[in-house]
C-alpha cells in the first residue's frame, strides 16, 4: 500500500481506537483508581433502594441541600437535590446561565434484574422451607439456579414502622439457593425448550430445613422459619404483605483477568453508569455554565413505569419547579436541554457472534458507547437522536478526549431493548444514549472493561462542563 492511499485511508475510514493505545499510562493508571470506588459502590448498593439513600448520604456530604427546603431562587453554583420515594434521586447544580437556556440532564437507572418475594412468600414443600418469588426485569431464569443469593429490602408495618434487611453479603451470615436437579436424572427437563429449562414457578428459594420442637404442630418447618424472623426482625407473616424484599446475588465484585483490566459482578446494568455520572457532577468545582442534572431512577428494567420510573412525571416536574423560580414554565427549559440518556448496551461477544452486527456493535476496551436509537425491529419503542444532536455530541467527545464508540443492541431482528431515552425526547428534550459496554448483560454475574468505565464518567463530566 502507497504512503498516499494509507493517507487517504486515515482520512475517509472510520475505525475504532481501542483504550491502551488512546490513552496514556498516567491516565490508565487514573482510570483503574476510578473504578476502585466504583467497585466498592456496585458492593455495597445492590438495590435500588440502597443506591438512592448511598446517594443522599454522599451528596448531603458534598454540600447539596434538599430541594424542598432550600428555599428562594438558586444562585449560580447552588446544589439541591430531590429524593423521590427512597428510590430515586436528582442531584442538580444551578449554572450561569438562566433556566430558560435549558439544562444538562445525564439520566441512569439503579434498578437491575432481580428475584422479588410474592406477597405471602413463605411455605414448605416435604421437610423444606421455601420463598416464592417472582423475577423482576428480563433474565434467563436457568441462570438463577444453584447461585447463592441474599436478601435485601425492607418491611412496613401497619403502626407506621419498617425494618430494613440486607441479609446474605457479610462474613458468617446466612445464604439461599435455588435448587437445579442433577444431570443423572435432568431428561424430563433437556426436552424442554431452552426459555423453560427452569419456570418462573420453579424459582423457589430455599430458606431452611429444621422444624420447630413441636409434635401437634403441621408445617413445622415453615414455623420454625416465621420464629425466627420474628426474633431478628420483629415481623410475623402478614408483614409480608406490606414488603419490598428482593433476592440478589450474594457475589463479591472482582478484577477480571490476569491483567485485572475487567470488572466482574452483579448489577452493572445500569449502575455502571449511575456511579460515573454521580461522580461527573460531584466533581464539578465551579458554578457550570448551564444547569446540570444527575438523575437516577427506579423501574427501567419493568418499562419504567410507576411513580419512581421515568414514564412517570417527577423528572417534568423538578424541572417545572426550577423554571418557576426564574420566572418560566417548564417547557420553555425542556426545549432548550439537552440529554444523555446513560444506559449500558452489549459489547460483542466472540464467542457468541451470530446476534450481532458486526460493523454495528461496541466493544470492550474502546471506550463510551453512543448509541443513536434502541428499541427492536423497525426501530420501535425508541427515540433516535437527530443527525444534528449526534454530531453535536460526537464533536463533544472528540474535542476533549473522551474515547467513544457507536453501536447497536443486536442485529435488527435478533431482539432489540430499551432505554429511558423516550421518555425524556418525549419531553421535547435532545436526547441519546451513552453507556458502557457490557459483557453476559442481565447474568447474575455481568463484566464490564475498566476503560470504558472511566470515559463513562469522563463524557458525562465533559457533558457537564464544556
Amino acid at each position: 500500500m502507497s504512503e498516499k492511499t494509507k493517507q487517504l485511508k486515515k482520512m475517509l475510514s472510520y475505525k475504532r481506537e481501542d483504550g491502551v493505545d488512546f490513552m496514556s499510562e498516567n491516565e490508565i493508571a487514573e482510570c483503574d483508581a476510578f473504578c476502585e470506588g466504583y467497585k466498592e459502590f456496585l458492593y455495597e448498593c445492590k438495590t435500588e433502594r440502597e443506591v438512592a439513600s448511598w446517594v443522599e448520604e454522599v451528596a448531603q456530604n458534598s454540600g447539596f441541600s434538599k430541594f424542598d427546603e432550600f428555599g428562594g431562587q438558586l444562585e449560580a453554583g447552588d446544589k439541591v437535590y430531590f429524593a423521590n420515594r427512597g428510590k430515586a434521586i436528582i442531584l442538580c447544580v444551578k449554572g450561569k446561565r438562566g433556566i430558560k437556556d435549558g439544562v444538562r440532564i445525564s439520566a441512569a437507572h439503579i434498578d437491575s434484574p432481580r428475584l422479588d418475594l410474592k406477597q405471602c412468600p413463605v411455605f414448605e414443600n416435604e421437610g423444606l422451607a421455601y420463598f416464592k418469588t417472582h423475577y423482576y426485569g428480563g433474565i434467563k431464569k436457568y441462570q438463577w439456579a444453584t447461585v447463592p443469593l441474599s436478601l435485601h429490602g425492607r418491611i412496613c408495618k401497619s403502626d407506621g414502622s419498617f425494618v430494613d434487611v440486607k441479609l446474605g453479603e457479610s462474613e458468617g451470615e446466612p445464604k439461599f439457593c435455588i435448587t437445579d436437579i442433577l444431570p443423572h436424572l435432568d431428561k424430563e427437563q433437556m426436552e424442554r425448550k431452552t426459555s423453560e429449562i427452569i419456570m418462573g414457578e420453579e424459582l423457589n428459594v430455599i430458606i431452611g430445613s429444621r422444624p420447630f420442637k413441636d409434635d401437634d404442630e403441621s408445617e413445622k418447618v415453615k414455623l420454625n422459619i416465621l420464629s425466627l424472623l420474628y426474633e431478628k426482625y420483629g415481623i410475623v407473616e402478614k408483614d409480608f404483605l406490606s414488603a419490598e424484599l428482593e433476592l440478589v446475588p450474594a457475589y463479591t465484585v472482582d478484577d477480571i483477568g490476569f491483567d485485572r483490566s475487567m470488572i466482574g459482578g452483579y448489577g452493572h446494568d445500569d449502575r455502571v453508569c449511575a456511579y460515573p455520572s454521580l461522580q461527573a457532577i460531584l466533581d464539578i468545582d465551579e458554578a457550570p455554565e448551564y444547569t446540570v442534572m444527575t438523575v437516577l431512577t427506579d423501574k427501567e428494567e419493568t418499562g419504567s413505569d410507576g411513580n419512581t420510573g421515568l414514564n412517570s412525571s417527577y423528572l417534568r416536574y423538578f424541572i417545572e419547579d426550577l423554571a418557576r423560580l426564574e420566572g418560566y414554565e417548564g417547557r420553555d427549559v425542556l426545549r432548550n436541554s439537552k440529554c444523555l440518556s446513560a444506559d449500558v448496551n452489549a459489547a460483542f461477544d466472540p464467542t457468541w457472534p451470530s446476534p450481532f452486527e458486526k460493523n454495528n456493535a461496541s466493544f470492550i476496551n474502546k471506550g463510551v458507547c453512543v448509541t443513536k436509537f434502541t428499541g427492536h425491529g423497525g426501530k420501535y419503542s425508541t427515540s433516535d437522536a437527530s443527525a444534528e444532536f449526534c454530531a453535536w455530541v460526537h464533536g463533544l467527545f472528540d474535542a476533549n478526549g473522551v474515547l467513544w464508540q457507536t453501536g447497536e443492541l443486536g442485529k435488527i431482528d435478533a431482539g432489540g431493548g430499551g432505554t429511558v431515552a423516550m421518555y425524556i425526547a418525549n419531553m421535547d428534550v435532545d436526547t441519546i444514549d451513552v453507556g458502557v459496554p457490557v459483557l453476559s448483560m442481565h447474568a447474575p454475574y455481568e463484566i464490564v472493561s475498566k476503560i470504558d468505565v472511566y470515559m463513562a464518567y469522563k463524557a458525562f463530566k465533559t457533558f457537564f462542563t464544556k
